[in-house]
């Protein structure tokens, strides 16, 4: 990428790294509701010189939109669904709302890291519990997949846009689901198929399951 500043840019730039959950999610949202987005697959090794400029952090994702700079992946998922209000993705009920932000928050904060353990660390016991946990937390809401149409609701949602990146990568994490799981089979299929989940797929991401 050049180094010319990204604020400079008509469009939403997108610091992405293409194998993170975190950023996948956010190049979902964008897919889903047709944001003209640029999106910037950075080296975690080799952070350009501009990201650290917007970021000091240089965390990713970091999306840049003029002159707003955001860290946070829930927040910026947010801004988008309601920068670019169609279709919506986040209900307008306030209760509604706040359970969808709770399990946001959860999948970030509880699932996510599970993930970066299993593909991080070199400590086989903690990868080994990693897995137990990721596969026993999805167990624990089977319930939750079998009353609705989409996880929690009739519509999609953000959340499900947080939970389908979770389980695209599920076959490489060697992570596998009990024969009671069959709601969250069915729910996966529905949500791995839809056109735009595949089009958000890095080549990276691409590669963590044979697809054709």
């Amino acid at each position: 990428m050049s180094e010319i500043s990204a604020t400079k840019r008509s469009v939403i730039v997108l610091f992405s790294d293409s194998k993170c959950p975190k950023s996948h999610r956010v190049r979902l949202v964008a897919k889903e509701k047709d944001i003209p987005m640029e999106i910037v697959e950075v080296d975690v090794d080799n952070l350009p010189e501009d990201l650290l400029e917007l970021n000091p952090y240089g965390t990713l994702p970091t999306l840049v939109d003029r002159d707003l700079v955001l860290s946070d992946p829930q927040v910026m998922i947010e801004y988008l669904d309601e920068r670019f209000p169609h279709p919506p993705l986040m209900s307008v009920d306030p209760i509604s709302k706040a359970r969808a932000r709770q399990m946001l928050r959860q999948i970030e904060t509880e699932w996510y890291p599970l993930i970066d353990t299993i593909n991080k660390s070199d400590v086989k016991e903690d990868v080994k519990t990693a897995r137990r946990d990721l596969q026993e937390r999805l167990v624990q809401l089977i319930p939750a997949f079998e009353h609705k149409l989409f996880f929690m609701s009739d519509d999609y949602s953000l959340v499900d846009v947080s939970m389908s990146v979770l389980l695209w990568r599920l076959p490489s994490l060697g992570v596998e689901l009990p024969k009671s799981a069959k709601p969250i089979r069915d729910y996966e299929e529905k949500v791995l198929s839809r056109e735009m989940f595949m089009e958000s797929l890095s080549d990276d991401e691409i590669d963590m399951r044979d697809i054709v």
